[in-house]
Parts: C-alpha cells; structure tokens; sequence
C-alpha cells in the first residue's frame, strides 16, 4: 500500500468517496474525474482479473439477488450493466455508474449508483429500469409467455462510466441469471372445460391449497406469469382466457362464462372450497368486482384488483362494453408523442350517478383495489373512490382496502418487472393498432410494484389461509 501508484490510487479513492456527489455535479466534471483515474489505472500492475457474482444465480422474479465486482483496484469507474433478449427477439438493457471501494469492490445493493437508467442504492435497478436498446421498435412490452423457461439476464462490468455501444465493447467479466415465475414442482395444467379455456397452476405437496381466479386485462389472450408466480406461493392459481386479441367474435364472453372458470378452480380436488378467491388487472378487475357483487351461484372469499373499476352493466357481453367504448372515442386525447390517454372515457361513467355501474353495495367479501395516481389509461382512483362511497352507504366500507401509489401507472406488474409507460394495442373494434398512454414514472412505479405485491401477497394469506402460506424457492 506504499507504493506510489496505489497512494495516488487511493488518493483518487479517497477524493471519490468524500466528495463525489460534487465532483459529479457537472458532465464535463464526471469526464474529467473518470479519465483521471483511468489514467492511474493504467500504470498499476493488476494482473488478477475482476469477478463478477450474481447471487442467488436461479431464483423467483420476485426475489432480490445481488451483484458483486471483486477484484478491482480501489477508485474505479465502472459500469453494470444487464441485458435480455425477450421471447420477440427484442433486447432490453439497464445500467448503472459506480466507484469501487477501498477493496476494490462493488456491490450493487449497498453502493451508489450516480447515472444510468437508474441512481443510487438500487439492489434491483438492473432489472425495474431495463428499457429497449436503443434503434428498437416503438411501444415494445416485455411479457413472458412460455412460464416453463427461464427469463435469462447477462449482467456484465465495464470499464469506465459508459452509456451506450455495450455490445460492441469487451466486459471486463460477466455473469447469467436465472429468473423464473415457475418455482420447481408446480404443476402446468391445460384447461379447456365446458367452453372455458385457460390454464391451471398447482404448488407442490398433496394440499389442500386456497384458489385463485387471475384475470388479465382488455388487450386479451392468455397470459400466465402471474398465475404459476401466484402458484410458487402456493396457492392453485387458474389463469383464465376470455377473448383472443383483436378477436371481436370471441369477446361475445357473458357473466356465465367467469362463473363457469370459478366453479373449475373451486372442484379441483386439491382446492379448499371455501378458499377461492379472484385476482384481476384492468378489465379482468371489472370481473372480479363483478363475480363478488352480483353473482348468485359463487360466492368470492376476497378479491385482489390491480387498476380496476366497476364501470360495466351486467347485461352487456364483452362485444357491448367494447361498443360503449367505442362510441365515447371522441374523448380520447394524444399527448406529445400521439400516444392515446383513454382516462376520459372513463371518467363521463364514473362521474354518472346512476348508469353503467356494477352495484358494489351488494360485495360481501374483503376487496383490495390498488392503483396508480398517474394512470392515463383509466380513472381507477376516481373510480375506487366511487366504489368507497357506494360501500359507506351501506354500511360496508370496511370491507375494503385501498392502496394508492401517486407517481404509478396503469400496469401495475409483479416486481422488479419494467416500466410500460406506453404500449402497442390493437383495438378490438377497428383493428386499429395505437400506442397506449399508461402512465407512471419508472423509479416510483417500481417501487409501486414491489411495495403492491408484499401487500397482494399479506391480503391473500390473511384472507385465503388460516395459518403461514408456503412459499416454493428456486
């Protein structure tokens, strides 16, 4: 540590750690201040190489891991960088700027980041701020479809503080992770039962486990990661399809169709009977809403709604409410960039006093509505606080928990999941493909979803099991 190489080095280290945030308060500073320490780097003899950890290396996507660098020399700028190829063949990219420590160290969940897609002590910013690398395709979303295989992320150092061309550069080490919404053991069940199609998750164990309905929103089709994530918690979780996307002929769905999913899940010999509730985004909250006022034939032990609202009569088939909104497409607005906002289409329902309501006065069971303040998609908080009013009536208001993150948007996803602030749609009506508007900042937004799922997942312990809910680990 004598040496004059390492004295300068952690001088440099020392300048670094006391006074960065004011070194880095102009780009021509950070410039500076990163070519001069590379400078010094480059006249020490550092002949072990950097090691890059991940751990856990295989893990749940709801659970945090760490990212370790070792071996650097003290004082260094690097850059941590992850990246993804989806199942479209699209890449997605996150990184982060940091110093290694006296050690020569970094880690991921205790250090500073000071710019990338993401700052400061972030353990999981390489996953919540991935974006699409840059010349990619406009409203892209990232959705995993086959819940079987693993979403696999490269997670690699550089040196330097670097902001683009990472492809084109060496790391200086690299590592690969795992994360799966399928935990080892649950079960994968193709449903096609009575008309009603979907598929069904199921722990591992001989049960008897709580159930879940899961409902998706208005885009369609049949999406499965939050159903086997719900199954990895244990819980038998039915991810139910009720209409293709782009498919009108298929959204003629009635009320029936959702009672004839609930009664599936709740004969399943491995389900308490007595233990099956509903779980919905979007349009699929509208459903759970629905199934726990006005259904005679089921009865919901709590229901989980994720950006949701009661604003759909009974009497109208899928294929209707598409018409009523199609016939209010004179309020919707374009921001900037022409992205569609849908918010006042919403907002002339929810602010009549009378028509096109579900009568949520009738709900007997607990109901969690959570929602974003900045959703340009819905008015979900009006809409929550409509149903409040209409549950204080009677005399019900207890029955409800509402959660609302201010600077969240729309689609309000499992953890450490991206931010969509603006998606392709196709609109079900006129085959018209637009780019949404959902809303959200990408840092609250995350923290929106990570603080919404430990709340999703304490809701339906206390309300679906009587005692600790089992929760399945890579």
């Amino acid at each position: 540590m004598s040496s004059p190489v390492m004295m300068s080095v952690m001088r440099c280290f020392r300048f670094t750690r006391v006074r960065l945030w004011s070194v880095y308060s102009t780009a021509q500073n950070r410039q500076v201040f990163a070519h001069s320490c590379l400078r010094r780097l480059s006249t020490m003899s550092h002949t072990v190489p950097p090691v890059l950890s991940v751990v856990p290396s295989r893990a749940l996507v709801d659970e945090k891991f760490r990212v370790l660098v070792e071996n650097l020399p003290p004082g260094a700028p690097v850059t941590l960088h992850s990246l993804h190829q989806s199942e479209d063949k699209d890449y997605w990219e996150a990184y982060g700027h940091y110093i290694s420590d006296e050690r020569g160290a970094v880690s991921v969940a205790d250090d500073l980041s000071f710019g990338g897609t993401y700052k400061g002590k972030e353990a999981m910013g390489l996953l919540w701020s991935m974006r699409p690398v840059p010349g990619s395709r406009d409203g892209l979303r990232l959705r995993k479809s086959d819940v079987c295989t693993p979403l696999l992320v490269n997670i690699s150092v550089y040196s330097g503080h670097v902001t683009e061309g990472f492809r084109e550069q060496s790391p200086l080490a690299l590592a690969i992770t795992e994360r799966w919404y399928m935990a080892p053991g649950v079960q994968r069940i193709v449903i096609k039962e009575e008309g009603v199609k979907g598929t069904l998750f199921i722990p591992p164990g001989p049960g008897p486990f709580p159930g879940i309905l899961d409902m998706w929103g208005g885009s369609g089709g049949l999406m499965e990661y939050r159903s086997s994530l719900l199954a990895s918690h244990g819980y038998i979780s039915f991810a139910l399809e009720y209409f293709s996307p782009g498919e009108l002929k298929s959204a003629d769905t009635e009320f029936e169709y959702f009672e004839k999913a609930f009664n599936i899940i709740q004969k399943h010999p491995q389900v308490i009977p007595d233990r099956v509730g509903a779980f919905g985004l979007s349009l699929g909250s509208v459903f759970t809403i629905m199934l726990a006022a006005e259904s005679n034939v089921i009865k919901l032990q709590c229901g989980v709604c994720v950006s949701g609202n009661h604003l759909y009569p009974r009497e109208l088939t899928l294929r209707g409410v598409f018409l009523v909104l199609a016939s209010k497409s004179h309020k919707i607005r374009h921001d900037e960039n022409n992205y569609e906002i849908w918010r006042d289409m919403g907002l002339a329902i929810v602010n009549n006093p009378t028509k096109g309501k579900v009568d949520v006065g009738k709900i007997n069971c607990p109901l969690m509505l959570l929602n974003g303040g900045d959703d340009q998609n819905w008015p979900t908080v009006e809409a929550a606080e409509d149903m409040a009013q209409m549950l204080r009536a009677v005399g019900k208001e207890h029955l409800l928990t509402r959660v609302t993150y201010p600077d969240a948007g729309h689609l309000i996803e499992p953890p450490y999941s991206p931010h969509f602030r603006a998606t392709k749609f196709i609109k079900d009506i006129t085959k018209e493909k637009v780019i949404l508007l959902w809303g959200g900042q990408t840092k609250p937004h995350a923290d929106a979803q990570e603080d919404a799922w430990n709340k999703i997942l304490s809701f339906l312990q206390q309300h679906l099991y009587s005692n600790t809910t089992p929760k399945a680990r890579m």
